[in-house]
């Protein structure tokens, strides 16, 4: 008898999407964001959120995890004056975590406090239409990315591909 294997690869992104790049357009797609006291969450488009603005993305496979509660985020928190300094107006953590777990990670974490915004990217649309989706299991979730945005475009790009750190604060701010 003749199996055939039908596993699926965690590290691929769904369909032929290609991966974000340095000039791509930040689509208009709606994030939410948490609200205190579990109040419901708010619709954030994001295309209109940072339209006009120079922003900094990152992006995490999960809230709460080891690396990206341990590195990614507090190189970010600690980067805030640095980015600000850079012309860096705001700073958007996004993951595919609900929008309640994003709203009590970044409370927790003190990146609420230092002014990062957390938005839930529950349905995985900007994952996916960044190519950047890892799918497999019960919830999609993000590769860790960083990235520049000026008025809506990209224009620096930090890739986990090669090593996590590639995508902190510190690589944002060498550049």
């Amino acid at each position: 008898v003749s199996r055939q294997s039908t596993s699926t690869s965690l590290n691929m992104s769904a369909g032929e999407v290609a991966e974000v790049k340095v000039g791509d357009k930040i689509p208009s797609i709606n994030l939410s964001e948490g609200q205190a006291d579990y109040g419901s969450p708010s619709s954030v488009d994001l295309a209109e959120l940072i339209k006009g603005k120079k922003v900094a993305i990152f992006a995490v496979p999960g809230a709460y995890t080891p690396g990206c509660s341990k590195s990614h985020l507090p190189s970010f928190i600690t980067a805030q004056d640095e980015l600000k300094a850079k012309g860096v107006e705001l700073t958007i953590c996004i993951a595919t975590n609900d929008a309640f777990v994003m709203e009590a990670w970044g409370r927790t974490s003190g990146g609420a406090d230092a002014g990062i915004m957390f938005l839930s990217d529950g349905n995985a649309e900007l994952s996916r239409a960044f190519g950047l989706s890892i799918e497999g299991g019960i919830l999609v979730r993000s590769k860790r990315y960083s990235l520049i945005a000026e008025d809506g475009v990209v224009t620096q790009y930090f890739s986990s591909a090669e090593e996590s750190s590639n995508t902190w604060a510190p690589a944002v701010l060498a550049k």
